[in-house]
């Protein structure tokens, strides 16, 4: 039994030894397989001629520049800011300094500069105080004029004394994308941060936001805005300003909710503010309550707006609206709310004829309304609840 294995144990050697020299020349052919491809590919890429000299392949790697940094380059010299400097008195007669600082931008090479209504809104009312321009990377001052404001868009121009400027590219808003790159530019807290560049994305288009009892249609984004970017630029990836931004909603559990005036509203009104000085509206010459559904079941009347008040040698009077009226209906059009009045109304032109349908004394008639110029009426049409 011993013998016999041994006899195995011996007889399995030179079987194990010529399987050991196979696995070896198997070894040092597929070195020599390995080594050569390897060469070649080195000599691929070495550039190896035929000749066997070396000469090293070069590889151009293109820089791609971010779009912000050419965007804050372009657009950052046609940001100014925006100072109002005037005189205060507090409840004690004390008089002291203040100041209000927002942004602008440079509209026209020649000196105009496009802000927000209420940057400068001290300014307006208090003929005394001083509007003043700084510019970006500058010590430099330089008083403005006012060239005309419009509070019901929150838009104004000035203008200094000044050419050569750097006037900024208008994009169109109505191109504009939910989701595409925006970048705010401005003075955020005033000239302390001048040109600071905020980036983000369009959050929304024609969102309706209500501010100091105003309703605009404003764009949405998530780039930082802050005290003192009002009346800075939202532009777009080409370089474009395709917004002026006027307001945030500013929360402890709130951000990234700043808001742009569309440009394509905008310049209509930039435009007329240079030429007139001003803008004018159709005006009708009534203030209303607008009567929901609650309101108009608890107190047995008609869904519209309510006349609370006609004013005197306005179109409304002239044509017999009555305070205790409900407008119903415009032109064939029902009509349950001022704003919806208003955003029909601002589609006529001064001098445009349109008819009211009313309900007097649980009665409908019609009323035809010349459309007369708000440009006298500014005491009336300052407020919202008023057309």
């Amino acid at each position: 039994m011993d013998e016999k294995i041994m006899f195995k144990e011996k007889k399995s050697t030179p079987k194990l030894l010529i399987i050991l020299v196979i696995a070896l020349i198997g070894g040092l052919i597929g070195s020599l397989f390995t080594y050569v491809a390897l060469d070649h590919k080195i000599d691929s890429l070495m550039g190896t001629s035929s000749d066997g000299s070396s000469t090293v392949k070069s590889y151009e790697f293109t820089s791609v520049e971010n779009p912000v940094v050419a965007i804050a380059e372009n657009v950052g010299p046609s940001i100014v800011g925006v100072k109002v400097s005037y005189v205060s008195q507090d409840i004690f007669g004390s008089l002291s300094e203040a100041d209000e600082e927002g942004s602008g931008i440079i509209y026209k090479e020649d000196g105009y500069i496009i802000t927000n209504y209420h940057v400068i809104e001290s300014a307006i009312n208090n003929s005394t105080a001083k509007v003043i321009v700084t510019f970006p990377n500058s010590e430099e001052e330089v008083e403005a004029t006012i060239v005309g404001g419009d509070e019901t868009t929150d838009l104004a121009v000035i203008k200094i004394n000044k050419t050569g400027l750097t006037a900024a590219k208008i994009g169109k808003s109505s191109d504009l994308k939910v989701g595409e790159l925006a970048v705010a530019i401005g003075n955020p807290l005033g000239q302390e941060f001048a040109g600071s560049v905020t980036v983000g994305y369009i959050s929304a288009l024609n969102r309706q936001i209500t501010t100091d009892g105003r309703t605009y249609k404003l764009i949405q984004t998530d780039a930082a805005i802050n005290p003192g970017n009002s009346g800075g630029a939202l532009v777009n990836s080409s370089g474009e300003v395709i917004g002026i931004n006027t307001v945030k909603i500013g929360a402890t559990e709130v951000e990234g909710l700043g808001f742009a005036i569309p440009t394509d509203d905008a310049i209509t009104i930039i435009d007329e503010l240079i030429s007139k000085g001003k803008i004018e509206r159709p005006f009708i010459g009534i203030s209303g309550i607008d009567i929901d559904e609650s309101t108009a079941r608890r107190n047995n009347l008609t869904t519209g707006i309510y006349i609370a008040q006609v004013s005197a040698n306005t179109p409304a009077a002239q044509a017999g609206l009555q305070r205790g009226d409900i407008i119903i209906g415009v032109d064939d059009k029902e009509i349950k709310t001022m704003e919806e009045l208003n955003e029909y109304k601002n589609t006529k032109k001064i001098g445009d004829k349109i008819k009211l349908k009313v309900i007097r004394a649980s009665k409908e008639q019609e009323v035809e309304i010349t459309l007369a110029s708000d440009a006298t009426n500014t005491a009336i049409t300052n407020s919202t609840n008023r057309n």
